[in-house]
């Protein structure tokens, strides 16, 4: 099913990236790298979810992630591939949070050391745990602010090696082996949904999942504010957007990476949008009735198929819950 063009198709920019940037090979080997090391997320069912939906539901806990994402498995395999010399220089990154979290503690468990630049006003709760894994912050204003270009020119004056959210090869087949666990546990779906930011999770997932369970479609989740994939699937190049306002931090992206696009321009079928309110819903029902905390971001996959914004619905449909790092504080602000 293919995208509805949007109305507004924003600035387009040409990637002129291969597609094959990121193999079925990698992902194998991505997870031999991670195996003993992160951890092997539980599939959630749920009887009662599947009649809610109409459709036999897996979901794919990453919320039970190290660093509590999924963003841990990108950013280990990316690490655990520098030289001694370069683990001794340090990493650098830019993030709203999970990413932060993930390097920090990827760089403490292989013996280097992170700064980070984050949004002035990421979750408090993810700064904090970001400085309990020992890396340094360093903060801008998202909304005024070229993240890319100030963590590039931090990385070059520090001497550190840039480790990119979601545009980096070693990161997207890290962040693949989560649907590889999902398939080999599920065995073939019909559907995977899965949350989209920059476009790492779903370009990993999408090479795993087509590999292992030919036919199935790959559906990727924004939330309404930010529909930068959406509308870059629909006119066949990247377009950037203002930097989104939405409760789904973890998605605020204003384009998707060029990696990850050349990626799920091949092999994402479509991307459907779902309101902060119906991604709220959707993190309500993971605690009331299946026990899980979820953040914002990581709730939007299961936000679209309570909505019925997946259509046609498959039988038995993969869902990637991506990360639960939320406080608190914000949780109750958020089901208020």
């Amino acid at each position: 099913m293919p995208p509805t063009t949007p109305t507004d198709p924003g600035t387009p920019t040409d990637p002129g990236t291969p597609a094959d940037v990121v193999t079925p090979a990698d992902i194998e080997d991505a997870a031999a790298r991670l195996k003993g090391v992160a951890h092997r997320t539980p599939v959630l069912r749920s009887r009662t979810l599947d009649a809610l939906v109409g459709a036999e539901v897996h979901l794919k806990c990453e919320n039970f992630q190290r660093a509590g994402a999924f963003k841990f498995r990108g950013a280990y395999n990316a690490v655990s591939r520098l030289s001694r010399a370069e683990l001794a220089r340090g990493v650098a990154a830019f993030s709203s949070g999970n990413h932060a979290q993930a390097l920090a503690l990827a760089a403490r468990e292989l013996g280097s050391s992170a700064v980070i630049l984050m949004p002035e006003d990421s979750p408090r709760s993810k700064k904090d745990a970001t400085l309990g894994y020992g890396a340094e912050i360093v903060t801008y204003d998202r909304y005024n602010g070229d993240r890319a270009d100030i963590g590039a020119r931090l990385a070059a004056e520090r001497g550190l090696t840039l480790i990119p959210p979601y545009d980096h090869p070693h990161v997207i087949a890290g962040q693949g082996t989560a649907a590889r666990e999902l398939i080999e546990e599920t065995g073939p779906l019909d559907a995977l949904v899965v949350p989209v930011g920059g476009g790492g999770l779903i370009a990993g997932s999408a090479v795993a999942a087509t590999a292992l369970s030919p036919g199935i479609r790959m559906i990727g989740v924004e939330p309404e504010a930010g529909d930068d994939t959406r509308r870059s699937l629909a006119g066949g190049e990247r377009v950037r957007i203002p930097v989104p306002r939405t409760i789904a931090d973890g998605q605020a992206v204003e384009q998707p990476g060029e990696l990850t696009f050349a990626v799920n321009r091949r092999l994402v079928e479509s991307v459907v949008l779902v309101s902060d309110d119906e991604i709220r819903a959707a993190m309500r029902l993971a605690f009331e009735r299946l026990k899980i905390v979820t953040e914002p971001s990581g709730a939007s996959a299961l936000a679209a198929l309570l909505a019925g914004a997946v259509e046609p619905l498959p039988r038995r449909i993969g869902v990637v819950v991506s990360g639960g790092n939320v406080g608190l504080d914000r949780f109750l602000e958020l089901m208020a």
